[in-house]
């Protein structure tokens, strides 16, 4: 079959378009976000300087472009475990996710700083971005919200003072759930990338070693946070 001229410029966009987003992570790893440039990728692809706005009109374009690409890539390895270990218990399918997200970030530790690191200066990420950023941790609540299906979740305690706040975020994210594990899914989301980010930006050298059973045994602790059972605990 014979390629319109309409599908042949759309393939030649999609290449050229993905060829700007591979020089510019380039770039990220090597100058990070804050030093990223229009006019040096161009320069480098041997693309006009304007030719470049008709892809991405802006720095600003270019990054949300890579955060999103970052954001699913990074969804789409969390969902490709919650869906692999379907059958486990709870918190077993807890770790298999947070192992996933572990090995996507040390694999892709720019995007991760890209996407967790330093705020880029100058730049606000607009709300394009939020259902992208919502993948990895809605994988997570999955896994809560299975558990609670099958009267496998002990709900956390919560203080009285609390209370609204947890209604409030209840009803934002996770209206299936009793209020009380909104602030728990929440303060381990935190602890879970804050945990992750010391190991990809080094601050655990020459303090932890075994890195891989420290890191089995932490999210052990955060799944009983939210109220998930070890895995070899009665029902």
């Amino acid at each position: 079959m014979t390629s319109t001229p309409h599908g042949a410029r759309a393939r030649a966009r999609i290449e050229i378009t993905a060829a700007i987003k591979e020089e510019a992570r380039r770039r990220l790893a090597e100058q990070g976000a804050a030093e990223l440039s229009l006019r040096a990728v161009a320069r480098t692809l041997g693309m006009a300087s304007s030719a470049i706005y008709r892809y991405f009109p802006s720095r600003d374009d270019l990054l949300t472009a890579l955060i999103i690409d970052a954001y699913d890539s990074l969804g789409e390895t969390a969902e490709a475990a919650l869906k692999g270990s379907a059958g486990a218990a709870p918190a077993e399918r807890w770790t298999a996710v947070c192992e996933a997200i572990r090995g996507w970030a040390l694999a892709h530790p720019h995007e991760y700083a890209l996407i967790y690191g330093s705020p880029v200066p100058g730049y606000a990420a607009p709300a394009t971005t939020v259902p992208a950023a919502a993948r990895v941790g809605f994988a997570l609540i999955d896994v809560v919200r299975d558990a609670h299906r099958a009267g496998e979740l002990d709900v956390p305690a919560l203080p009285g003072d609390l209370e609204a706040e947890a209604a409030r975020m209840a009803a934002d994210f996770v209206p299936d759930l009793p209020p009380a594990v909104a602030p728990a899914c929440v303060a381990v989301w935190a602890q879970l990338l804050g945990l992750i980010g010391f190991e990809v930006f080094g601050q655990f050298t020459r303090i932890v070693e075994g890195r891989d059973a420290f890191f089995r045994h932490t999210v052990a602790g955060l799944a009983r946070t939210v109220g998930l059972r070890p895995a070899d605990a009665g029902s």
